[in-house]
């Protein structure tokens, strides 16, 4: 596949923040009969690459006799990593190798104590420029941190799509062919479902991270920061963010479009209860599974004539172990994960996007050239890798606090408490102050 994105690092270094204890399901330190032991923290339930990334341990644990791999899955997603990670680092047991999200990648350069990839990958006697070699620089550097440290190897690589049941657009009247390609026609068909058929004509995901709706606010023009020379500017309640979160949230209130938990929404969309669902091309194998209806993709939707401005999302493999026998192991399984074989699994199971360079065009990953070149699910994704840019991060200590505070403002809004211009012009207040 060719080249995906371009971006412009912006960096962050977030102080630590204090974070409850928590405990692992299994243990990462025993090594008995010279068998290495490493644990592997991931982010993928089972209808969202859990089974995936349990078939490709098994294949990895099957085919090593020295090293064998225990995974484990975090909940809530990157901001459930970060908090868990956190807690067990200051426990003095950390995961051996962890997914982390893009928008926490400096968070974790500034505040944990990690193992950067390019040190773990010079272990690598047969093959030292293995980074290098089967990575694209573009895709390289969504892990890299605003100092310039590579903090770990992208792996997730994804942007946000429509998907829509082709059944329930061809019963209100409207061509499934031509599914809505701006936020206005998807108003427009939102309330035709309703009016028709009493569903509700849209979801948009709705996780503990504000990914899905900077894709909105970028595509209208908005950004989170703004650089005003060597500062940044907070511009989370300039019009053209309020408009994308008034128009969410009116469309709640009449119930156009649903609102609710990520796993509520997207088992009501498979059910036949909503007809789109806008979400990461990520989790298409398991909307795949739960959809038993004509399931479709289409291009994110714009706001008119403005260009389509999408965010990358997924995560980067990040190494925490200090022992050098164990960030060996885990440079040989972060390699098995990167290999042909692990991401035909890995992308036919979940929609993700391939990070290696060519690897459909190895003769091991002919089974993930034939899925791309055929599944037609795939193709909004790839089409629409040029308008993909950085997901952005807030800089600071408090950095996370600042994305928190984005999360309420959404939750205000949807929860019909308050207007989109009272809750962003109050987030705006809480980062300036938190930014400071």
């Amino acid at each position: 596949m060719k080249s995906f994105f371009h971006y412009s690092a912006i960096g962050v270094s977030i102080a630590a923040l204090l974070v409850s204890g928590c405990s692992s399901d299994s243990s990462s330190t025993g090594e008995a009969s010279g068998v290495t032991t490493i644990e592997f923290w991931h982010v993928n339930s089972n209808d969202w690459g859990g089974n995936e990334v349990k078939k490709i341990v098994d294949n990895f644990n099957a085919e090593n006799k020295s090293i064998q791999v225990v995974s484990k899955y975090i909940p809530n997603q990157y901001q459930g990593v970060i908090q868990q990670a956190q807690a067990a680092i200051a426990g003095g047991n950390p995961p051996d190798v962890s997914m982390m999200g893009y928008n926490y990648v400096s968070y974790v350069n500034g505040s944990l104590p990690y193992t950067p990839i390019e040190e773990v990958a010079k272990l690598d006697e047969k093959e030292p420029n293995f980074i290098k070699d089967n990575f694209l620089p573009n895709v390289v550097d969504l892990s890299r941190a605003d100092d310039g440290k590579l903090v770990g190897l992208s792996f997730g690589l994804s942007n946000p799509v429509l998907y829509y049941n082709a059944d329930m657009l061809k019963q209100v009247g409207w061509n499934p062919d031509k599914p809505p390609a701006t936020w206005e026609e998807i108003k427009e068909l939102s309330k035709k479902v309703k009016d028709q058929t009493g569903n509700y004509g849209l979801y948009i995901q709705e996780p503990p991270d504000n990914w899905a709706t900077f894709a909105l606010a970028k595509s209208n023009g908005g950004n989170w920061l703004e650089k005003n020379g060597k500062e940044l500017k907070v511009t989370v309640d300039s019009p053209e963010v309020v408009e994308v979160y008034q128009m969410i949230g009116d469309m709640v209130k009449e119930k156009l479009a649903f609102h609710g938990k990520q796993e509520e929404g997207q088992q009501a969309f498979g059910n036949g209860k909503i007809a789109m669902y806008y979400t990461t091309i990520g989790r298409m194998g398991g909307i795949k599974q739960q959809s038993k209806f004509d399931l479709r993709t289409s291009k994110s939707p714009t706001f008119g004539s403005k260009p389509r401005s999408i965010p990358a999302g997924g995560n980067t493999l990040v190494v925490f172990s200090k022992d050098k026998k164990k960030q060996k192991a885990a440079w040989e399984f972060i390699k098995h994960l990167q290999s042909p074989e692990s991401l035909a699994i890995w992308v036919q199971g979940t929609g993700y996007l391939p990070p290696r360079e060519g690897v459909e065009k190895d003769p091991k990953g002919a089974d993930l050239k034939k899925f791309l070149d055929e599944n037609p699910l795939m193709k909004p994704a790839i089409e629409q890798k040029d308008a993909v840019v950085q997901w952005a991060n807030f800089p600071g200590d408090n950095g996370l606090q600042a994305e928190q505070a984005l999360i309420d403002a959404r939750d205000q809004i949807l929860n019909g408490t308050s207007t989109a211009q009272d809750a962003m012009s109050k987030a705006a207040a809480k980062i300036r102050e938190l930014l400071k």
